[in-house]
């Protein structure tokens, strides 16, 4: 796995690899991620990944999916 980029972002951590032919998305907020694999064949490079962490519909959903992870997994362990 090779690292291309750290993104900033205020909310979350995004990281840009690469790894088997693939551009590798990783967002990370607390103790959770999301990742999110693109074949280097479905984009024109790079720059067309990147693109995709300035989309705020995107980011947002990325954000509210990362809310309800959180509730999911304390309430979980709330049982334990």
């Amino acid at each position: 796995m090779r690292l291309i980029a750290n993104i900033p972002h205020p909310k979350c951590s995004i990281t840009l690899l690469t790894m088997n032919q693939k551009y590798i998305l990783k967002f990370e907020q607390n103790n959770l991620e999301q990742t999110y694999k693109i074949g280097e064949m479905d984009v024109t490079g790079e720059a067309e990944v990147r693109e995709i962490t300035e989309d705020a519909g995107f980011i947002e959903k990325v954000l509210a999916r990362f809310e309800a992870m959180e509730e999911d997994f304390y309430k979980v362990l709330q049982g334990y």
